[in-house]
This record gives structure tokens, sequence and C-alpha cells, in this order.
């Protein structure tokens, strides 16, 4: 009877349960805006070494000349687009919508 339980109620929850954890993993925390806190789409490196979603700094520095994480002065406000990053994170999202 211990072994009819698992593969009764184990079986299908455990089919059913393998798609969701491979769509609800977590990204890396590299892959998240620090200031949308979403999925970058397209990254980019500010001043601060850090990558942002592009429309997010854009709006950012629009009004500041801070780094949204540190505080710290930007030394200037040349936003550079972070291709490497870009791919790694259409990857991920491509090797979880697959079946």
């Amino acid at each position: 009877m211990a072994e009819e339980a698992p593969n009764e109620a184990g079986s299908p929850s455990a089919a059913a349960e393998a798609p969701v954890a491979k769509e609800e993993e977590e990204p890396p925390a590299d892959f998240i805006c620090p200031i949308t806190t979403e999925i970058m789409v397209e990254p980019v490196v500010a001043a601060d070494g850090q990558s942002y979603e592009r429309t997010a700094i854009e709006r950012w520095l629009a009004t500041k000349s801070t780094s949204p994480l540190t505080g710290g002065e930007l030394e200037h406000s040349i936003l550079i687009p972070n291709h490497n990053l870009r791919r790694t994170i259409r990857e991920w999202q491509e090797a979880r919508a697959s079946p």
C-alpha cells in the first residue's frame, strides 16, 4: 500500500509539477533590472557598471545624475547595450518555454 500511494499521488503530480517548476524557476539575479525588478528585455550598462532596463534607466537619468543603486554621482549618462546579457536572458527564457 505504501508503494501505491506514491505512484497514484506521485506520478500525476510529478508530471504536472515538472513543467510548472521549469516555468516558475526564479531567474538569475543578473537578469533583473534593479529599477523595475522585472527581467530585462533591453539591458544596458550605465556608468556605475550595473545593467538596467534601457527605458527604466533613461527615465531615471532624465531627472537624476546618480546611480539608482548607490546614490553616487555617475561620471556620465552614456548607456552601453549589454548584448551578452540580452542573449543569455533570451536563451534562458527559450529553454523554459520549450516543452
